[in-house]
């Protein structure tokens, strides 16, 4: 009986990947890409950090220790820490504001669990804008990929940002220490067997969310670090008979882990989030919003709209009927489309002052959800957006978008970005604006630094 060489597993192509991945390699329109989303990035986690559950794990992180290190808790603090636990507040402050970016097909948020980690170690290493770049393209890549492997099965129990949010750290962070293949693997194995994150949480408005992005962000980093310490993990963590398929899916899928390394780019792919929500309820929110404009309808005009969505919007949304926080009303698809409908965007002044008006919750309570087939069959590939509304005059109005606001065929331009990350950093309202704009700025010079330093800097 023969054994299958550890070298041509899927998960060792995935970590030579990773190992090995030099700035030339990337194509430029994937360079370019990418300090679109770091820019992207930075605006959440500034809007972020002051959120009371943020606030917490920061206080957590501060009270572990030490009070100050290289690496950056961002915020108009200036606090700094160890690269972990400055990964581990920056993480979550990136993805309390749910306007971080998504990749559709893994439907996973890259940036909160890759840019943190990376950050924290590519400052107290003194590594390069391009090496950051280069680390946080190996994140992005990685992470989609697992995301994938894992299927529809696991979404529907585990939030994958979470759990495959381990991987794309400990790529990201493994690829600033130089880990070669081999332990790069081993940090694949610690980070797998540490990789968390359960939807229960939504039913009774928990913070847990926040810190899924703060473990992931952590133990991967934890798991590169150990690795270069010859610290060894599972060798098929993926695929072994007690690996992460065997545990949490039932539709993984070997072959997404490689998909075209090197020549299909996961990064590029991914999408801006423009709504303050979950992505979930973004195309049928266009899809209102393409219904209101072209019939010239009003809110008094609407008697009922009905979603037609993809199964997993059913099993995330499902359970957010009455939301008591404004986390948990974007995760509630009635409360995203009439605060789109009354304001024409669902952003984060919308979901603060209004999620519980007497107007939103109105014609939240007018708005349901029913599985379609075409939709269902299209994702996570494509998140088809279809909404009938009912208007009080009595006519049927269809409306249908293929791809949301965000999406790679419908991006954000670079003014967008910039006008999106400023608003994100006015929201917090301690960030000077001159401040936030010095900032957003040199951020898109990245690729011209010679070292990674403080990104939110005094003015």
């Amino acid at each position: 009986m023969t054994t299958t060489p550890a070298t041509s597993t899927p998960a060792a192509q995935l970590a030579r990947f990773a190992a090995e991945l030099k700035y030339s390699d990337i194509p430029e329109t994937v360079v370019q890409k990418t300090e679109d989303l770091w820019v992207d990035w930075f605006g959440s986690a500034v809007a972020g950090h002051n959120a009371r559950p943020v606030a917490s794990i920061t206080r957590f992180a501060l009270a572990m220790g030490p009070q100050q290190g290289p690496s950056e808790v961002i915020g108009p603090q200036g606090a700094t820490s160890s690269p972990y636990l400055a990964a581990m507040a920056n993480a979550a402050a990136s993805h309390v504001a749910e306007q971080d970016d998504v990749h559709n097909g893994s439907v996973f948020h890259p940036a909160a669990v890759v840019f943190p980690p990376a950050v924290a170690v590519a400052q107290a290493l003194g590594k390069s804008g391009k090496d950051l770049l280069t680390a946080c393209v190996a994140g992005y890549e990685v992470g989609i990929r697992v995301g994938e492997f894992l299927g529809r099965s696991h979404y529907k129990i585990f939030h994958t940002t979470g759990t495959a949010g381990t991987l794309a750290s400990a790529a990201a962070v493994g690829h600033l220490l130089g880990l070669n293949a081999a332990q790069m693997l081993h940090a694949f194995g610690s980070a797998g067997t540490q990789s968390a994150g359960l939807w229960e949480f939504l039913r009774t408005a928990a913070d847990s969310k926040q810190l899924h992005t703060a473990h992931a962000a952590g133990a991967g980093l934890m798991a590169a670090y150990l690795a270069r310490d010859g610290f060894t993990g599972a060798a098929d963590i993926f695929c072994g008979p007690q690996g992460m398929a065997a545990g949490m899916s039932t539709d993984s899928d070997p072959a997404r882990l490689i998909d075209g390394l090197g020549t299909r780019w996961a990064t590029a792919e991914t999408s801006f989030k423009w709504h303050a929500s979950c992505r979930h309820t973004h195309p049928a929110a266009d899809a209102l919003l393409q219904v209101m404009r072209e019939h010239r309808l009003k809110v008094p005009d609407i008697a009922g709209v009905v979603t037609h969505v993809h199964q997993a919007a059913i099993d995330v949304l499902g359970p957010v009927v009455d939301p008591s926080t404004v986390h948990q009303s974007k995760f509630s698809m009635g409360t995203v489309l009439a605060l789109a409908a009354r304001h024409g965007f669902a952003g984060l002044t919308e979901f603060d002052n209004d999620y519980r008006a007497q107007d939103t919750m109105a014609l939240r309570d007018k708005v349901s959800m029913v599985l379609d087939t075409e939709v269902d069959t299209a994702y996570p590939r494509r998140w088809i957006g279809k909404v009938t509304v009912t208007t009080t005059g009595g006519r049927t109005l269809h409306g249908r978008v293929d791809e949301p606001k965000g999406d790679p065929g419908n991006t954000l331009s670079r003014e967008e970005l910039t006008d999106k990350a400023l608003r994100l950093g006015a929201f917090c309202k301690e960030v000077p604006a001159v401040q936030m704009q010095n900032a957003v700025h040199k951020l898109w010079k990245v690729r011209d630094w010679t070292r990674v330093e403080t990104l939110l800097q005094a003015v």
